[in-house]
């Protein structure tokens, strides 16, 4: 694994590009507060360096919250957002530290929606995103890297790529949701009697369960990755 100090690229660091493109973001990116010993061992334990886009979210941010904190960006944690993308990652796409994994969970959403980074596991186009739907438990492709998903979180019509899936009232209800919380929904989005979002039951419950649970319910349902 590399040294903190073969990761940190100060001649061309990635984050004056990231800041550019949140400084002219359409929607609204929250910054969360950075803990510089956090950063450092989280850009250790990823081993990307901060040339990189996801090297300069990781080194610069606790992570960042986008529309209200509608989706969650990765970095390396704070009391806002309680999770580090290594750590998030560990147990889940690799074991251990340094182990190149089959992809990277980069990013979820306030419904249970969770986007991924392919790193083979999902086939030939490595390096693309994927996005775990909570309104059909399938990994969609959505053909970008990871710098064209950050500028998808910026300036996309979120209101389009979330129709029908967000509720009266949604702002005031996930401006009070903690960053390790997600909706659960019942009965199921993905199911036919879950499809009017407005007149499900919903609940915060922790993120951790919310994805163990979609993979149970892919398994149950024949869904294979």
């Amino acid at each position: 694994m590399r040294s903190v100090d073969e990761l940190i690229n100060k001649s061309d660091p990635g984050w004056s590009l990231v800041k550019d493109w949140i400084d002219s973001a359409k929607n609204k990116v929250e910054i969360l507060p950075v803990d510089t010993v956090k950063a450092k061992e989280a850009l250790y334990q990823t081993q990307v360096t901060t040339r990189s886009p996801m090297g300069a979210v990781i080194y610069m941010t606790g992570g960042l919250l986008v529309d209200g904190g509608w989706i969650r960006i990765l970095g390396s944690g704070c009391s806002k957002l309680n999770r580090t993308l290594p750590g998030w990652n560990k147990g889940k796409s690799f074991k251990e530290f340094g182990e190149a994994p089959s992809f990277l969970l980069i990013a979820d959403d306030a419904i249970g929606g969770f986007f991924l980074l392919n790193g083979g596991g999902f086939g030939k186009d490595v390096g693309k995103i994927y996005y775990l739907s909570p309104d059909n438990l399938e990994y969609e492709p959505l053909d970008i890297t990871y710098s064209e998903f950050l500028q998808f979180c910026f300036n996309n019509d979120l209101e389009k790529f979330y129709d029908g899936l967000r509720w009266t009232n949604w702002r005031s209800e996930v401006s009070k949701l903690q960053g390790d919380q997600v909706f659960n929904f019942y009965p199921f989005l993905w199911t036919k009697e879950g499809k009017d979002i407005n007149k499900n039951h919903r609940k915060a419950v922790p993120v951790e369960e919310q994805y163990s649970l979609n993979l149970d319910l892919r398994k149950q349902l024949g869904l294979n990755k």
